[in-house]
């Protein structure tokens, strides 16, 4: 059924550049739909639109969210961290990995969090659940989404976390960034010249950066011969879902290794916004999920 908007529709939506590849749209206006039928009683009435900001435009595009009511948004690359300053308010939990990925609207004020930890562990608790305590992370890249799978790992109790990077200058400020957390000292950088040495040793190698992300779907963020040395049985996840899968992960695949993509990352990090914009506990997260494999064509 066609959803009908009138002036009444309260609006949610995800900004970045490019965003015309984000699936959100698909996942969150199927939980609205269901909802609506579920729950009539409530009178929900909501759209999640993809805005797609420059980032010279973001100051003027938040002012103007404010101004025509948007109750809520998702913020993906490379609006992570340059949002902070545009927001009144911060959780403990976005501060102390220094990225957001939810705004929400309190009080007329814009409030930023981080759900990209939830999305991110959510497979790693069930589906491949183990005991962490032992293992090796290696984390390629150190841009916002690095700084949230940091977290996780950490969460998740990993006895090593590595980071690996390209740019000295910008592993130095990512390191830096962390000096008033107390989960400072809970990973280390590298460089990406050191790749060689730290993936033999890697139980979950997470790709954090964009390469491979459509339209360059013929780009991976490893070599060949890099993937080579994963051991078999440790788990691959990039944090990419289209293509499905990339590059990367059918590389890390024909090496024995466990591929994660970032779809289920995706819905549980959106399961967990929709709940703070719309104040509910019970989301209809399997019609989420359906929702983009059947748009990716993957329904069963």
């Amino acid at each position: 059924m066609t959803k009908k908007i009138t002036g009444k529709t309260k609006l949610l939506g995800v900004i970045g550049h490019p965003v015309e590849h984000s699936l959100s749209p698909v996942m969150h206006n199927a939980a609205l739909a269901q909802l609506v039928e579920d729950i009539a009683q409530l009178g929900l009435d909501y759209v999640y639109l993809p805005f797609p900001i420059e980032p010279q435009n973001l100051e003027v595009a938040i002012a103007g969210f404010a101004a025509v009511g948007v109750v809520g948004f998702s913020v993906t690359i490379p609006h992570k961290q340059a949002i902070i300053p545009l927001l009144s308010e911060i959780t403990p939990l976005a501060q102390t990995i220094g990225a957001v990925n939810t705004v929400s609207r309190q009080n007329n004020q814009w409030v930023g969090t981080n759900t990209d930890i939830e999305g991110f562990i959510a497979p790693l608790q069930t589906t491949y659940k183990q005991d962490w305590s032992q293992k090796v992370a290696v984390i390629l890249g150190n841009g916002g989404a690095a700084r949230a799978v940091v977290a996780g790992c950490i969460q998740l109790g990993f006895a090593q976390i590595h980071v690996v990077g390209r740019n000295m200058q910008r592993l130095q400020e990512f390191r830096n960034s962390w000096s008033n957390s107390s989960l400072a000292d809970k990973f280390q950088v590298h460089q990406w010249e050191e790749l060689p040495k730290l993936i033999p040793q890697a139980n979950l190698l997470v790709n954090t950066t964009p390469i491979g992300m459509y339209p360059k779907v013929d780009e991976s963020p490893l070599s060949v011969e890099e993937v080579a040395n994963l051991p078999t049985g440790a788990i691959a996840y990039d944090l990419i879902y289209i293509p499905k899968p990339t590059q990367f992960l059918q590389q890390a695949e024909k090496q024995g290794a466990i591929a994660i993509d970032g779809l289920e990352m995706l819905v549980q990090q959106g399961v967990a916004a929709l709940k703070i914009w719309l104040h509910l506990e019970t989301l209809p997260v399997e019609v989420m999920r359906q929702a983009l494999q059947n748009h990716l064509r993957l329904g069963e």
